[in-house]
């Protein structure tokens, strides 16, 4: 501005009143340097005549613009007496400033004398209000309107006019003075505040980061539990699947169907737990493969359709627009969000009929966008229930909860999916009419035309015994179910308890076939089958299955990039150990063909 700088940040360095403080200040404000200019000269033109004051004008403006010149140079550089050069560049351009006073005052215009007054108040009200916190600079900055006085006061010397000017001098020191202390005890008072502001905003960011760390221990510790807990739920559900197999009365089946159907139900529960913890974590992986949308259709459809036939409903599927043969997705994530919403419409309507709609609309040659619908006729859900309905852990009347059980998570987990695949759920319902869900997504097509699509059997004709199996498991119970599976079905199992006992007896006995699972002490089962697959060993070709609680698609794939043929998820569904077991016999190229179909297939149910 005219003779200094105002508050600000200093280029090199944050002393209060510093130069470069000043200076910062000067160069953001730059162009109300030149509106002020503008208006002395409009005073100057006024008072001096046109000529005169045009004059002041563009000499005072050309000074403006070589100290504008001289402070950017100097604010790019870095040297140490910079701060005297920018002293200097201010105290010179405030000379064509401190004429202005000067001429007004001897220009024998009427009022002249009296604008030369204000006009040398103006300019030391503008120098000390910029340089307040730096007083010293803003009297050498402003001395030449000092010089500005002195000469006035001369012209007076021996007039009454004398004492009269010399006493407007401590009129002007009390008004800067005063400027000078409030603008000081101000910015005191702002710094106190922003001091206490920062550290608000320090305990802010520490609570924050402590609930975060919560956050963070809660979500890990569910998922430690929830991947912990399949282990005995292994134990749990293959004891029941083995004791199925033997010859119960009809109680004793009665009994084992709870025992199983309440597994089922833990098991769910902790994949739910699983999911939204990896949501939470942002782990959630997604698997892009070819989708043949008619046979993820009858997967998805065909348990529902058989639960509803239970109840006396009907399910009846609705396709329209444009719907492709074939997509790129993750079919895992696509069933699992429709497999909430066709569970839901099933559990929650009594009566009457579940439409579920598949509306395919083509916005490129290569993409189409979806739209699936599950629509209900069941009781309704009230406005004021639709805002929470996507809340984790929140059913819309806890009666439910007891009536149908479930946590409240699945919306929830179907939602953040839909939203990670750049998709969504909306949801329309009328009380007492019913519901409809509508996930949109989009998707890359791979075939507009039905094409068809080959399926693998995932059971092969007849089933094949006397295998020899080498089981390996550090659970004793799981270790002691497998083989007494293996036993109850004509095969031979050598068991093991971790993956080095594994290389060992893999180093000296041939086997037909492996089950290995992941988790072990001493050596894990990756480690294990890694070495296994070197070298010259007797079983470097012997089919390998892998057990694992993880359900993750990259736990499969670095099970596979170890040299595992099939991947199976624990608690062990034994009809697809047997399913496995029966094309392990093929060899190696066989499993893994089979495992590929298994899993895609897997993951669309």
């Amino acid at each position: 501005m005219v003779g200094g700088g105002s508050i600000g940040r200093g280029l090199h360095g944050d002393v209060p009143g510093s130069a470069g403080q000043a200076l910062s200040a000067i160069l953001e404000t730059q162009y109300l340097r030149y509106l002020i200019i503008v208006s002395w000269g409009v005073a100057m033109c006024a008072t001096v005549g046109l000529k005169v004051g045009m004059a002041w004008f563009v000499a005072t403006l050309t000074a403006g613009m070589l100290r504008s010149l001289a402070e950017r140079r100097a604010s790019r550089r870095e040297q140490n007496d910079w701060g005297t050069i920018f002293l200097a560049v201010a105290t010179l351009s405030t000379v064509a400033w401190a004429a202005a006073p000067l001429l007004a005052w001897f220009s024998g215009r009427s009022f002249g004398q009296e604008m030369a007054v204000a006009l040398l108040a103006s300019g030391y009200v503008l120098v000390f209000a910029q340089l307040r916190n730096s007083p010293r600079q803003a009297v050498l900055i402003s001395s030449p309107y000092g010089g500005a006085a002195v000469i006035i006061a001369s012209s007076l010397w021996g007039t009454p006019e004398f004492w009269a000017f010399l006493a407007m001098g401590p009129l002007m020191l009390g008004g800067l003075f005063v400027l000078v202390l409030m603008t000081m005890l101000r910015e005191e008072r702002i710094i106190a505040f922003q001091e206490h502001q920062t550290h608000l905003i320090a305990e802010l960011e520490a609570a924050r980061d402590k609930a975060d760390a919560a956050n963070t221990a809660k979500s890990s510790f569910l998922g430690v539990i929830s991947h912990e807990l399949r282990t005995p739920m292994n134990g749990v559900l293959g004891a029941a699947q083995l004791l199925s197999a033997s010859r119960l009365d009809a109680q004793q089946r009665e009994m084992l169907s709870i025992i199983r159907n309440s597994g089922d139900s833990l098991l769910s529960l902790l994949n739910d737990i699983l999911d939204l913890t990896k949501i939470e974590a942002g782990k959630m992986s997604f698997e892009v493969v070819d989708i043949d949308l008619d046979a993820l259709h009858r997967r998805l459809l065909s348990p529902f359709e058989a639960q509803a036939r239970a109840k006396g409903l009907v399910i009846t599927p609705v396709f329209s627009g444009e719907v492709p043969a074939i997509v790129r997705g993750d079919p895992l994530r696509v069933s699992q969000i429709l497999s909430n919403l066709l569970s839901n419409a099933v559990k929650f309507t009594d009566k009457g009929e579940i439409r579920y709609g598949v509306f395919g609309r083509r916005i490129a040659d290569n993409r189409v966008a979806f739209e699936f619908s599950v629509e209900d006729s069941g009781a309704g859900i009230a406005p004021d229930d639709l805002q929470r309905l996507f809340q984790p852990f929140t059913q819309i009347d806890n009666s439910s909860t007891r009536k149908y059980g479930g946590t409240g998570l699945g919306l929830t987990i179907s939602r953040r999916l839909a939203n990670i695949m750049q998709g969504d759920i909306h949801v329309v319902s009328e009380v007492g009419v019913g519901s409809t869900f509508t996930f949109m997504v989009e998707a890359e097509v791979v075939a507009w035309d039905d094409q068809v699509v080959e399926e693998t059997e995932a059971s092969a004709q007849g089933e094949v015994e006397g295998l020899n199996v080498l089981v390996v498991e550090d659970h004793p119970v799981n270790r002691m179910i497998l083989e007494a599976w293996m036993g109850s079905n004509g095969h031979q199992a050598t068991t093991a308890e971790h993956g080095g006992m594994a290389v060992e007896q893999a180093s000296t006995q041939a086997f037909d076939l492996i089950v290995m699972d992941v988790n072990m002490p001493v050596m894990d089962g990756l480690e294990a089958t890694r070495q296994i697959r070197q070298g010259s060993s007797l079983n470097a070709e012997t089919p390998i299955i892998v057990l694992s609680a993880s359900a993750r698609v990259e736990d499969h794939q670095a099970g596979f990039d170890a040299g595992a043929d099939a991947y199976l998820n624990k608690p062990i569904d034994f009809r697809q150990l047997a399913t496995y077991m029966n094309r392990s016999c093929e060899g190696r190229a066989a499993l893994r063909g089979l495992s590929a179909t298994t899993e895609l297939a897997h993951f669309a149910a």
